[in-house]
């Protein structure tokens, strides 16, 4: 091996890292054991309380409490050492004068108070182990790609522990995880949200997991929606009942997350493998007209009983004839597979975009006007007048297309309204092509106001030495309408703001070199920085009143400690760019 191919020896904070690493691995690995004992006494203790019990309990708490901070394991520390806090009675130096029913009272009570922080310790355990997992595996190149990644799922659970455990674990597996804690909650995130699968607690209060069976067989656009009953009874008739009404899995509390990502992978992977056999079209990938007709029906049936806008909108290539004429029907396909991607990774998840045919595309917009849906599609217009749509060999191959959007009208039948969708695309060619027209009563005119510049989309910059985390708000923050950058250290986030308009600026608070608090110190201090008033969250595990003070003392917009809800993270996104 020559000189200049030898690998490079790590570094001493490399060294350090990598002991830190292995060294909290094996805390949480024998933490595994520790849970156990804790268990069993807390069983034990619960039927015959007894002083000797009790003692050892603490003692593993204690052991706990004061090794999981060494391994930057802060969570597991704060939770062990509420659980102390609750069992300091056992080192009271006067135990040995109290009488058995004192202490008998007092194990009774800390047995009470300490059932869910246990379990609590138990969910945060086995997460931080999967997180650090995936770490090792990211560092060694291991490839650990969920195919499924991205598929929406609505975990349904009165339960907060074990709801948030599921969300957070969910996404570390690449899944888009968002929670209920009630039937009624669940029913409004379903009519507002499109969802790929549901998992749902059987036994909640005050309405339990059946009255949502009902609600789904009801809805056509639901009645297919793959779902994994959740229950703490093990009961045969609840399992075939659940089944029966549209179950597709049946899952009994407790299980072991490894089993339920299982059951999750196989049914949302064949649910894939069917829709893609039966509802895609095989060369661009998006809905066939088969199933554009489809649900379009059923969208008309949903709107018959919950009335909403809901507008249609037709698109056609402009002179596609000339692509192929010119250049083949290879690079034909590549310029219809390409129009697809742009238009349906800037719908929303709501909208419906399939292949009608040949070049032409359409697209169903749910609970919006037409005025609304010209909008979308000025906004994707106009990225196609400045982005190529294909690339082959080295060259960029650009296309402009023409579009027509009809908005239903109650009463109206549904040939009516697609025709006027497609009466309208056609006059946006007749007018010129490259644009978006609207059927309406003063016929094919474009909307001026529409047609008018987009405003340029919102930029975020993402500054955290937290890979990990930083990927997983990164990825969260993709959901909404804009362009993120990404800093790994302080010293990165201030040269990227000094160079670049960003909008919002989310700050870890701890970072290497230049931690959060001294970037935020010097964009206030730089005139031009801080003329451009750029937003600022601060993300930190400090949790002090004095430390979210001197956060927003020193020009933060908003403070958010670690760990958050990442639907938390997103309404207060929106908020601080006006997204609402």
């Amino acid at each position: 091996m020559t000189e200049n191919n030898r690998t490079p020896e790590p570094t001493k904070r490399q060294k350090s890292d990598r002991l830190l690493q292995e060294g909290r691995e094996r805390f949480l690995n024998g933490m595994e054991r520790q849970l156990q004992q804790m268990e069993e006494l807390f069983d034990q203790l619960g039927i015959v309380p007894s002083w000797q019990g009790a003692e050892q309990w603490y003692r593993i708490v204690h052991t706990i409490k004061g090794s999981a901070p060494i391994f930057g394991l802060s969570s597991i520390g704060q939770m062990a050492e509420e659980l102390l806090k609750e069992w300091e009675w056992t080192q009271s130096e006067k135990l040995a004068e109290q009488n058995e029913a004192w202490w008998v009272e007092q194990a009774a009570a800390s047995l009470q108070n300490s059932g869910g922080v246990l379990l609590q310790l138990k969910l945060e355990r086995d997460f931080l182990l999967r997180e650090l997992q995936l770490a090792v595996q990211k560092e060694f190149g291991v490839k650990n790609g969920n195919p499924l990644e991205n598929s929406r799922v609505l975990v349904i659970d009165d339960d907060p522990v074990l709801r948030s455990y599921l969300v957070k674990r969910l996404e570390l597996d690449s899944y888009i995880a968002e929670d209920a804690s009630d039937v009624d909650t669940a029913k409004r995130m379903l009519h507002e949200h499109h969802y790929d699968l549901v998992l749902l607690d059987l036994m909640m209060y005050p309405k339990s997991g059946y009255e949502l069976f009902e609600f789904l067989q009801e809805d056509p656009t639901l009645k297919w929606l793959p779902l994994i009953v959740l229950s703490a009874r093990e009961d045969l008739n609840d399992k075939v009942n659940c089944l029966m009404l549209g179950a597709c899995d049946y899952l009994t509390k407790p299980f072991r997350y490894e089993e339920l990502a299982a059951r999750i992978y196989t049914l949302l992977n064949r649910t894939k493998n069917f829709e893609q056999m039966a509802f895609r079209d095989p060369l661009t990938g998006v809905y066939n007209r088969r199933y554009f007709d489809h649900h379009v029906e059923l969208e008309l049936q949903r709107i018959s009983r919950y009335p909403a806008p809901i507008s249609i909108a037709f698109i056609d290539i402009d002179r596609f004839k000339s692509v192929n004429d010119t250049h083949g029907h290879a690079i034909g396909d590549l310029v219809l597979q390409g129009l697809a991607h742009m238009v349906q990774k800037r719908l929303r998840n709501t909208d419906v975009l399939a292949r009608y045919g040949g070049e032409e595309f359409v697209v169903l917009f749910p609970n919006t006007t037409a005025p609304q849906a010209q909008k979308l599609l000025n906004d994707v217009l106009q990225y196609a007048n400045s982005h190529p749509v294909a690339q082959h060999e080295g060259t960029d191959y650009s296309i402009t297309f023409s579009a027509g959007v009809a908005e239903w009208v109650p009463g109206q039948k549904l040939q009516q309204w697609v025709r006027l969708a497609d009466e309208a695309m056609y006059a946006a060619k007749q007018q010129g092509r490259n644009r978006v027209l609207t059927a309406g009563a003063d016929s094919m005119v474009a909307d001026e106001a529409a047609q008018q510049p987009v405003p340029a989309r919102k930029r975020v910059l993402v500054a955290d030495d937290d890979e990990i985390l930083r990927s997983i708000v990164v990825a969260r923050l993709a959901l909404l309408p804009v362009d993120v950058i990404e800093a790994c250290d302080g010293d990165e986030a201030f040269r990227l703001l000094q160079g670049e308009a960003v909008d919002l600026c989310i700050l870890d608070g701890i970072m290497p070199g230049m931690d959060g608090l001294e970037v935020l110190q010097r964009m206030q201090a730089e005139p031009e920085l801080r003329a451009r008033e750029t937003r600022v969250m601060m993300l930190s595990g400090r949790r002090r009143d004095d430390d979210i003070a001197r956060g927003l003392e020193s020009g933060a917009d908003d403070y958010m400690s670690k760990p958050f809800s990442l639907i938390e993270l997103d309404r207060r996104v929106k908020r601080l760019l006006g997204l609402e």
